[in-house]
């Protein structure tokens, strides 16, 4: 198992370490529920070092991101951001990924930490560009400092003016002494808040400044577990649960980021020939109309018992206190304010079908 730089602080502060996309990861600190409130209400810490970064560069950079994402690069302009996803040959989901623009000729790209290698490898095999393609996963930390007191806590280590970095825009700039620091707004809570991309020897340098620089608003460190339950709440999607190799990007929601006006990308005829076609499926937002907690894979029926779908993410909401989730369901139950049932052992529990964000 993989360690971030951060393995020691997180055992001094009594995190529960666990096993997570071959790294051993905190997943809760005070508490899963204490965590996710602080987030919602004041700030939160967290150490995703385990996400990947590449870096692409060239005179050819952007042709080659045209090539394997989704989403329109020809777009991106330098200091911003842009959510997309990697498709395979069959239309499906290889990872969802943020891509950066740091110049005309340089591209900087964060993807999930169990695709490292499976997604650097594909853009590689895709590489017949003028462009180079580096890793720089192992030599790079990250942490993510989100909540409504992120901003205030973040400025109080940086001459950077955060109030004028809109959401999904970044800098580079200095963060407590550390040069070189890419501060981006953008975030995985739905609350606000920046994540900081530096060099693996400064980690825990940083981590005890924005420490001691939240204090005042009762900073928690908060482990993978409220970071679960933050992003279900705002109905995001996480790999391997709610997308996968299997699944479209039109039956996941994210059509927004599939950009068919584009040029040629890899899966864009057989994308668009779904479209045309029409979905058999989509990934929807439900709520439980009973105490109950739904869970990956559980299934969904209709009420007379019929398989109509299945649960990929779901949690109890520590904001509504009621049991949330999302299920790939057949199109024609998949309307806002069907009636469903999950379920759960050897019994159908109700649920209703929502608009996401719950919250």
């Amino acid at each position: 198992m993989k360690r971030t730089p951060l393995f020691d602080t997180h055992v001094s502060l009594g995190a529960k370490m666990v096993p997570f996309a071959g790294f051993e990861m905190p997943v809760q600190y005070s508490g899963l529920t204490q965590e996710h409130f602080a987030v919602r209400d004041s700030v939160g810490l967290f150490d995703v070092s385990h996400m990947g970064q590449f870096f692409v560069e060239g005179k050819q950079a952007k042709e080659l991101l045209q090539k394997v994402t989704t989403n329109n690069v020809d777009v991106l302009q330098t200091g911003k951001a842009q959510y997309t996803c990697l498709p395979n040959e069959n239309g499906g989901i290889i990872d969802d990924l943020i891509v950066y623009k740091m110049s005309d000729e340089k591209y900087f790209v964060v993807v999930n930490a169990s695709n490292i290698e499976k997604d650097f490898e594909h853009i590689k095999a895709h590489n017949t560009f003028d462009a180079t393609l580096t890793n720089a996963s192992d030599a790079m930390a990250l942490i993510a400092i989100q909540g409504p007191k992120a901003l205030d806590t973040l400025q109080k280590v940086t001459d950077v003016t955060l109030s004028e970095l809109p959401y999904y825009s970044f800098t580079v700039g200095e963060v407590a002494g550390i040069k070189d620091v890419i501060i981006s707004n953008t975030g995985y809570t739905g609350s606000g808040g920046y994540e900081l991309y530096f060099n693996n020897p400064d980690a825990v340098a940083l981590w005890t400044a924005l420490s001691e620089a939240g204090s005042e608003y009762g900073i928690l460190p908060c482990g993978l577990g409220a970071r679960d339950t933050l992003r279900l709440e705002k109905g995001f999607c996480l790999y391997g649960n709610d997308i996968d190799d299997t699944t479209s990007p039109l039956e996941a929601g994210l059509g927004w980021i599939t950009k068919l006006d584009k040029g040629d990308f890899i899966a864009k005829d057989k994308i668009a020939d779904l479209k045309a076609e029409g979905i058999t499926r989509k990934l929807v937002g439900f709520e439980m109309q009973e105490k109950a907690i739904p869970r990956h894979d559980y299934p969904v029926v209709d009420k007379d018992g019929t398989p109509i779908g299945k649960v990929t993410s779901g949690t109890m909401s520590p904001m509504k206190k009621i049991g949330i989730g999302l299920a790939y369901l057949e199109i024609a139950h998949a309307k806002v304010d069907s009636e469903i049932y999950i379920q759960i052992r050897n019994k159908a529990v109700g649920a209703k079908v929502v608009k996401t964000p719950f919250v």
